[in-house]
């Protein structure tokens, strides 16, 4: 069997947490679409016995892999674990996928095919031409859009769907994102990604998508992952501001500015 995806070693990272119905779904999708790619099933041991069933879909196909964590930690402390990992095994292109069906796989070589053109980020978007969301109540589509118009204006970031979770990295864009001092979750750790992608000058593209709200299981967003992420984000949009006047006021009058 191939190990090998025209944009290099994929490696394909799926948090799970009581995800039993969705993952033998999920992972013969990502399969079908991307034969060449790899999959990195990483369950925060789950109750529901997600993990023994990923241990056996890994023993009938290699190139399954699982990783058991100790506990639920969030979904930013897995996908951290996931890249270590994959860095680790040499993989060139790290992928984020949610378990649940709501990124879906068939549109995994869109991704690959951006990154393929010079991409070092791409974001699987709701928000530019072409994207959409399917059977999402309209509470969380007024809630994600006016979350991701916040992003933008706070950040000055240029990205339609700064909290999207369905994104393909260059390793060599996650070497070098300093990854280990991020602690946020869900919302805001795609935030965080994205705008340290940006100011480090990374090539950030976004990808139209068809997000689909999930048949099976609940889902792991939160209330307190919604007020983190406001806080977060309007943490890191006064510094940036603050940064932006230091700089301008060293232009104009040639000092350093106030501490």
């Amino acid at each position: 069997m191939t190990t090998q995806s025209r944009s290099g070693r994929v490696l394909v990272i799926i948090p799970t947490y009581n995800e039993l119905e969705n993952l033998p779904l999920i992972l013969r999708r990502v399969r079908a679409a991307e034969p060449g790619a790899h999959v990195l099933i990483a369950d925060d041991n789950s109750p529901d016995g997600t993990g023994e069933l990923a241990d056996r879909l890994a023993e009938a196909d290699e190139n399954v892999h699982v990783m058991h964590r100790a506990g639920k930690q969030g979904l930013g402390a897995a996908y951290i674990a996931g890249f270590d990992w994959g860095l680790d095994q040499g993989y060139d292109v790290l992928v984020e996928m949610d378990a649940d069906g709501s990124h879906p796989p068939e549109q995994l070589p869109d991704l690959l095919d951006r990154i393929d053109a010079g991409a070092d980020l791409a974001i699987g978007s709701r928000y530019v031409a072409g994207g959409r969301s399917v059977n999402w109540p309209k509470r969380r589509q007024l809630l994600s859009k006016g979350a991701n118009l916040y992003v933008a204006i706070a950040l000055s970031l240029h990205v339609r769907d700064s909290t999207a979770g369905f994104r393909a990295f260059r390793r060599t864009t996650l070497e070098k994102l300093d990854l280990h001092d991020v602690e946020s979750q869900g919302y805001c750790f795609q935030v965080d990604l994205t705008q340290r992608a940006i100011r480090r000058g990374f090539r950030v593209d976004e990808v139209p998508i068809t997000f689909v709200e999930r048949e099976h299981g609940t889902s792991k967003m939160d209330q307190a992952i919604v007020v983190e992420a406001l806080w977060q984000v309007t943490r890191w949009g006064v510094r940036y501001r603050s940064a932006q006047v230091g700089q301008l006021v060293r232009r104009v009058t040639g000092r350093p500015a106030a501490q």
